[in-house]
């Protein structure tokens, strides 16, 4: 028999490529990423939360210091826990914590619960402000009609 032909040896390695197998170049993103389409929904949600506070913001300037939170759900609640929600037939769209020695005042707005009730990017906007109007007006001792007077109504702008 003849001797066994010797292992191929390693080529050098490849470059990277440049081309598809079938000539052309490779593909890019579907869209750059200043365009809306490539922002997540996460991403627009936290938007127009903070076009909300910017607004309020520019009639109460006290709440540049609070801290204004998204978080896509809220936490089970605990009757320890004082600062969550204990209402087992409705789900909270958002919530205000009061300023503690060791920290800010805070307003969480969950993104699914308002997601969820909501069928477009408007109603969401519209939403997603009279939560933050409520958290605030909460926080401050006040009527939410007081922090916003357009609170309440349609097409609000």
């Amino acid at each position: 028999m003849d001797a066994p032909a010797p292992p191929p040896q390693p080529a050098e390695p490849r470059p990277p490529r440049r081309r598809d197998r079938h000539g052309r170049g490779m593909r890019g993103p579907v869209a750059p990423p200043q365009v809306p389409l490539s922002a997540t929904r996460a991403e627009t949600f936290r938007d127009l939360v903070q076009d909300s506070v910017e607004r309020l913001e520019r009639r109460w300037p006290q709440l540049a210091e609070v801290d204004f939170v998204v978080l896509d759900v809220p936490r089970p609640s605990t009757p320890d826990d004082p600062d969550e929600w204990h209402d087992a037939e409705s789900v909270p769209l958002g919530s205000a914590v009061a300023a503690a020695k060791d920290r800010s005042a805070r307003i969480v707005v969950y993104r699914r619960p308002v997601e969820i009730r909501t069928k477009n990017r408007d109603e969401r906007a519209l939403l997603v402000h009279e939560v933050v109007v409520e958290q605030v007006a909460e926080l401050l001792g006040l009527a939410p009609e007081s922090v916003d007077p357009r609170y309440g109504q349609d097409g609000q702008e």
